[in-house]
């Protein structure tokens, strides 16, 4: 496909002097002014290193390759900073339940009948305090060597992000290496009774677990053969699943190789510990750690509580939570309060996927930040496949605009389609426009995943893993991103020309983010006004403006793979009036590729740009 240039517009005009805000009450902290613009870097810390190539199905660590701690260099480290990046989110660093024998360092083997994958799965947690064994060159030194990640990441400038899984884990939790007087989730459980508030399980008393039914010539190694591979996986009394299965035996699409972590509340779903009253809402995290001191509180809260502390201990700097919203609001009050106590800088990212829970988990669970995937990512989704309409983007920034701060904002992560891969886009090309407006929409961060900016598309069959999304529970290569890797020397050396320029337009529009003051300041929407009113402006196209006192900024995109398109942009006289523009004409200069000039006419309190879009092409101006 012939390659399509591509920028962003956005508009800077400098203005001179700030008005000053009195505030009556000088204990009050205007949010706005504490806002930064964040870049999240998820990284599948297993796979980032790994050059080996052959990408077996199935394939074992010796075949396959694994990547490990110690490939974070200070090189990797600095490309990764120099990237725009602020925070990077280690995935699947946790101990979780792997094939490999360990025992030799006191590990306990795990069974493949309850493994997902060759690899395992990062969100079967078997051991909170301590970090997966395979990303270790010393096993027995693997916390050390993680400790020591953590100070490299830090002195590149860079903050850390590990995941914690409140809603369940592996099947076989046992932790080896918890501080002194620390008890592993159910050591003091009552196994005769199906619930208790400060069991950390559920249980079907008397009842044997069993292994899911495997359909489809399923087997957990695919035609590999292993010892404890017998369809037997020895559990009495049988424990709830993780996904909320309440059978002795899940189905194999459940999260068969997870149990479900009891927060007290009762099997009909009633709760059975204090609750937030309605007021709490709009209270800061030191007043929701002051409801909860010296209340009592379901075991499995301390539990977690004290996972968080402890890696906070050792230099983490924030959490992503998986499966949020399974977890009662409450003990995210409980969890985040405690946390911020320890440091208020923390980031914390949830995974929540009902709308309608958004504002309570921000509000009431002190949440940093949220997923904006149910509506951004999956209208994105649409418009960037070719039969969503740009339409239906407005509306969302007006349906979130009192927690668009706290609104994530992400095109790839290890859950969803690889942008690149035919089931999405079949061309990473067709994301540019859509990373545009993921980044510059609002004051929330920003996240892109590993390959991502390369390219990568996600074919490889893993095994477990299907194929458009990179395999979480394999060892497997990447290939695109192996390219930028160029043996370790992490300098993009083996990338083809496009993924090059792919890599250069990523590194050009984060690092604009990041350090533009507008983008941490206010919106407001000019595709409706442009769509009623402007000539040959189309549903492929989106447009928006961001300002605060020191720049102002339009952004404007073509979603369209195909078409140009040409029309004159409208700003209307509110917009002229709020950035105190007169008449007359306004130089611009592009900040991406420094070789579009346009001009900016304000006449009778009007404004317009004649604007000239090829396909996926957006622009970024600055006044001059």
């Amino acid at each position: 496909m012939k390659f399509v240039r591509f920028f962003i517009v956005v508009l800077v005009i400098g203005t001179l002097g700030c008005k000053s805000e009195v505030r009556e009450n000088l204990a009050v902290i205007d949010e706005k002014s504490a806002k930064k613009k964040y870049v999240i870097y998820q990284v599948f810390t297993r796979l980032f290193g790994n050059t080996n190539t052959t990408n077996k199905p199935w394939g074992t660590i010796e075949e396959n390759g694994v990547g490990k701690f110690n490939d974070f260099t200070e090189k990797a480290l600095q490309e990764i900073k120099d990237l725009g990046v602020t925070h990077i989110w280690y995935t699947g660093v946790p101990h979780h339940a792997v094939i490999n024998d360990y025992t030799k360092y006191g590990i306990t083997n795990d069974d493949p009948d309850v493994v997902k994958g060759r690899a395992g799965s990062p969100y079967a947690v078997k051991d909170y305090y301590n970090v997966n064994p395979d990303l270790a060159k010393n096993v027995e030194n693997r916390l050390d060597e993680f400790e020591a990640l953590i100070k490299r990441t830090h002195q590149a400038g860079l903050k850390v992000i590990i995941d914690i899984v409140p809603n369940h884990v592996a099947r076989n939790y046992q932790s080896n290496s918890k501080p002194e007087g620390v008890k592993d989730f159910g050591e003091n459980d009552d196994l005769s009774v199906v619930y208790d508030r400060d069991n950390n399980f559920y249980y079907n008393p008397y009842e044997v677990f069993r292994v899911p039914e495997w359909k489809n010539d399923y087997s957990p190694l695919g035609n590999e053969t292993h010892p404890l591979e017998d369809g037997v996986f020895p559990e009495q009394p049988a424990k709830w699943t993780g996904n909320g299965s309440k059978l002795s035996q899940p189905d194999m699409n459940d999260w068969y190789e997870t149990v479900k972590v009891n927060y007290g509340i009762l099997p009909d779903g009633k709760k059975d510990f204090d609750l937030l009253p309605d007021s709490f809402e709009n209270k800061n995290y030191k007043k929701h750690f002051e409801f909860w001191r010296g209340k009592d509180v379901p075991n499995s809260w301390l539990k977690f509580r004290d996972i968080g502390l402890y890696w906070l201990e050792r230099g983490v700097d924030g959490f992503r939570y998986d499966m949020a919203e399974m977890v009662p609001v409450e003990f995210w009050s409980f969890m985040n309060s405690s946390i911020k106590m320890k440091n208020s800088e923390a980031f914390l990212l949830a995974e929540v996927y009902n709308p309608s829970l958004y504002r309570d988990y921000i509000k009431r669970g002190k949440m940093d930040y949220l997923y904006d995937k149910v509506q951004l990512y999956d209208t994105l989704k649409h418009v960037i496949q070719g039969y969503g309409k740009t339409d239906n983007i407005p509306p969302i920034l007006e349906d979130l605009k009192d927690i668009e701060h706290h609104m994530l904002h992400f095109l790839e992560n290890h859950d969803e389609q690889r942008l690149a891969s035919p089931d999405f886009a079949g061309d990473a090309k067709k994301g540019k426009p859509a990373m545009v407006v993921s980044a510059t929409l609002t004051t929330a961060p920003t996240m892109i995943y590993f390959g991502q900016e390369v390219g990568e598309d996600g074919s490889e069959n893993a095994g477990f893993g299907a194929p458009t999304r990179t395999s979480i529970f394999d060892y497997v290569g990447v290939p695109a991103h192996q390219r930028w890797v160029n043996n370790k020397q992490f300098d993009g050396g083996q990338l083809s020309d496009k993924e090059r320029r792919l890599r250069a337009f990523y590194k050009r529009l984060l690092n604009f983010t990041i350090g533009s003051e507008a983008l941490t300041g206010k919106y407001q929407d000019i595709h409706q006004l442009n769509r009623k009113h402007t000539k040959n402006y189309s549903d492929k196209v989106l447009s928006f403006v961001r300002w605060n006192d020191n720049e102002k900024l339009i952004v404007v995109s073509n979603f369209d793979s195909e078409n140009s398109c040409e029309f004159n942009l409208k700003l209307s006289k509110d917009i002229i009036s709020k950035w105190k523009l007169i008449n007359g004409n306004y130089k611009l200069e592009d900040q991406l590729f420094y070789n579009f000039n346009p001009t900016l006419n304000v006449e009778n309190g009007l404004g317009s740009i004649k604007i000239q879009l090829k396909p996926l092409e957006s622009f970024i101006l600055k006044l001059k």
